[in-house]
């Protein structure tokens, strides 16, 4: 009875070399699907904080540039068309009278040309030349800029100038309003 387990035992041994002596299937290809995400961004704008575009007597015109504006778009769109627009108040000194008011449609804006832009589409200023200058507002905006078409992410800086037509009955002082770009 030992002869008969025995040989049992080396026939499963044998059985089993058999099987791992078998050479292994070749692989000469591996694919691997890779993912990633392009995340969309904001449209902004920055302009400066404050800008002090000189003086002038009544009854001239007085006109400076108020420093960069710039429009970021990282919204990495199919259309990565914007515009924008600017408003402003009305500018005033000491308690604000009548003649201590200039109305903001007494001041011209001037986007002027595009001083940087990248990416791609149609950049447009609202305002090519100075002779385009036109009365801002404080209820209708005015486009100062704009993007058209182009794909994925641009930016445009320009450098507007305020044209401020000073009334004859002006009275001296220091005068102050907000001018207001947006983007959309």
């Amino acid at each position: 009875m030992r002869i008969g387990k025995i040989l049992l035992v080396g026939t499963a041994a044998v059985a089993a070399v058999g099987f791992a002596a078998a050479p292994a299937a070749a692989a000469p290809t591996a694919d691997t699907v890779v993912t990633f995400d392009i995340e969309a961004g904001t449209l902004d704008i920055v302009a400066p904080a404050a800008a002090d575009i000189g003086g002038g007597a009544p009854d001239t015109d007085i006109t400076g540039p108020i420093g960069p504006v710039t429009v970021t778009d990282s919204r990495a769109s199919a259309d990565a068309s914007w515009e924008v627009t600017v408003t402003s108040t009305d500018f005033v000194t000491g308690g604000g009278t009548a003649s201590e008011t200039i109305l903001a449609s007494e001041v011209d804006y001037w986007s002027g040309p595009a001083t940087a832009t990248t990416g791609d589409g149609t950049f447009t200023p609202g305002q090519a030349t100075a002779l385009l200058a036109a009365p801002l507002d404080n209820v209708a905006p005015l486009i100062a800029f704009s993007h058209v078409g182009g794909t994925g992410n641009n930016t445009a800086t320009w450098n507007p100038t305020l044209i401020v037509h000073a009334p004859l009955d002006s009275q001296a002082g220091t005068y102050t309003g907000t001018v207001t770009h947006s983007v959309a």
